[in-house]
């Protein structure tokens, strides 16, 4: 009775790591692969925000249907070392980490990466299981993926309004042209209004965004003199 409950147990903890395996490691890998040929569909925060009773916008299209501008533009405000690094800044996390422990405003040192790898496979929040995750995906998007599939998956996922997602959409919502058109300000402008696509507005900047948009295009201008964007431009 005793080798009978021994191998029960025994049985439990391989089953067990066996589920950890599949859900942390093999189902991760799997779906990573499947999205770098296939769109992603709807997300977390897409769920989330129906329910809030925004709706949901978004049509994808392929990154050579995205103004450069825009892509010099996001790489500007949001990741300026992205086609340096791995997926991880270093130099940017150390720079956040310091201005939180020093009790200033509140920074992130999240790349593009990360967002992409947040937005499309997990939840929003701020819990450690969530960031751990996140670590993950990430290393597997820049292994799987490459730069070009993470901007392209990005600029096709991310909110860009209530209910808006996407640079088509939000280039068609907000300017009235598709993705492919949009100039250089008006890129400046959506990017301005990435870390809070709910309150601030690209099509009507108030004095505050115009600095930040004017800001970010006088940052793009640097970034595309410097080769900053040439692991997808």
């Amino acid at each position: 009775m005793a080798k009978s409950g021994k191998g029960g147990f025994g049985a439990f903890v391989k089953a067990v790591v066996v589920a950890g395996l599949m859900i942390f490691v093999i189902g991760p890998i799997a779906v990573v692969a499947i999205y770098r040929f296939v769109p992603p569909p709807i997300t977390f925060l897409m769920v989330q925000r129906v329910f809030e009773g925004h709706g949901l916008e978004r049509k994808w299209v392929p990154l050579e249907r995205i103004s450069p501008s825009l892509v010099r533009a996001v790489i500007a405000a949001e990741d300026a070392r992205f086609c340096e690094h791995k997926g991880f800044d270093l130099e940017a996390i150390e720079k956040a980490m310091a201005a939180n422990a020093a009790g200033k405003k509140l920074r992130g040192g999240s790349t593009i990466s990360q967002q992409t790898a947040k937005n499309i496979f997990l939840w929003p929040g701020r819990d450690w299981v969530r960031k751990g995750l996140e670590a993950w995906f990430t290393v597997l998007i820049e292994i799987g993926w490459g730069k070009e599939r993470i901007m392209e998956v990005y600029l096709n996922s991310i909110e860009w309004g209530p209910g808006v997602y996407g640079a088509e959409m939000a280039a068609r919502k907000n300017f009235n042209v598709p993705a492919s058109k949009l100039t250089v300000q008006q890129s400046a402008r959506l990017a301005a209004i990435v870390p809070k696509p709910l309150s601030w507005k690209a099509a009507k900047p108030g004095p505050y965004m115009k600095r930040r948009a004017g800001s970010i295009n006088r940052n793009a201008r640097a970034v595309r003199r410097e080769g900053l964007t040439s692991c997808v431009l």
